[in-house]
């Protein structure tokens, strides 16, 4: 088998369970950088970001719709996917970067350990006054507009794009536009088969046209999947 038949195979969206660390190096997350800001994780899934940045003292927001589902219900969900992804790794391993994870047996080690921590803050979060975890969904989030500094989406649009349409990733792009105040980022910009979009260009040229913003690739540091180095940045220039 090729290297370009090995790929990922996916059926439907599959849970996130990734760490702050993780979203340091594919955001390429400066030291101090949100500080004082307003953040949105957008298709957030069971990632532990959140609960580890809010130890930083950062607002994070994390938007999903899983987040309609009781914590056990979450926690059975992403113990099998947890299981089931690393096996698919596994079976591909051999073009995967684990320079970040150095192997699939810490990778899935701290998939585990971020599951729980996103569990821990989730069952808290009944008891908050501003609901850390809402169930919001693309392309039609429930945010006033301009209500964050920083909207970050991770292995979701682009990542799909055998399931969801140009269309589709053309409203999702306006609406994470739309209520963001600051900067966008957005990583991987690959599919589960290692492909680049065909249209994203298009799609950023409408969205300077419609917005007052600047669409850059910059430098990712999670290189994990093949042609995972880059990030979209969408800065607001007004």
């Amino acid at each position: 088998m090729s290297n370009t038949e090995k790929v990922y195979e996916q059926a439907g969206v599959a849970m996130t369970c990734r760490g702050y660390a993780e979203y340091e190096a594919m955001f390429h997350i400066q030291p101090g950088e949100f500080d004082g800001k307003t953040i949105l994780d957008v298709a957030a899934g069971a990632s532990s970001f959140a609960a580890e940045s809010a130890e930083r003292g950062w607002t994070v927001t994390a938007a999903d719709p899983m987040y309609e589902l009781p914590h056990g219900r979450i926690y059975k969900h992403g113990l099998k996917e947890i299981e089931q992804s690393t096996a698919k790794l596994r079976r591909i391993q051999d073009v995967l970067d684990m320079s970040f994870y150095g192997n699939l047996e810490t990778h899935q080690r701290q998939r585990y350990l971020n599951l729980e921590r996103f569990l821990n803050d989730y069952r808290k979060d009944v008891e908050r006054e501003k609901r850390t975890y809402v169930a919001s969904a693309l392309p039609h989030l429930s945010f006033p507009d301009e209500a964050f500094d920083v909207v970050l989406c991770s292995h979701f649009l682009f990542l799909y794009a055998d399931q969801f349409s140009e269309q589709f990733h053309a409203e999702a792009l306006r609406e994470l536009v739309r209520v963001c105040r600051g900067q966008v980022r957005i990583y991987p910009l690959v599919s589960l088969q290692w492909e680049s979009s065909s249209y994203l260009d298009a799609l950023l040229a409408r969205l300077e046209e419609q917005f007052p913003v600047k669409c850059e690739r910059l430098e990712s540091r999670l290189p994990f999947i093949p042609g995972s180095n880059t990030q979209l940045c969408i800065s607001r220039l007004e």
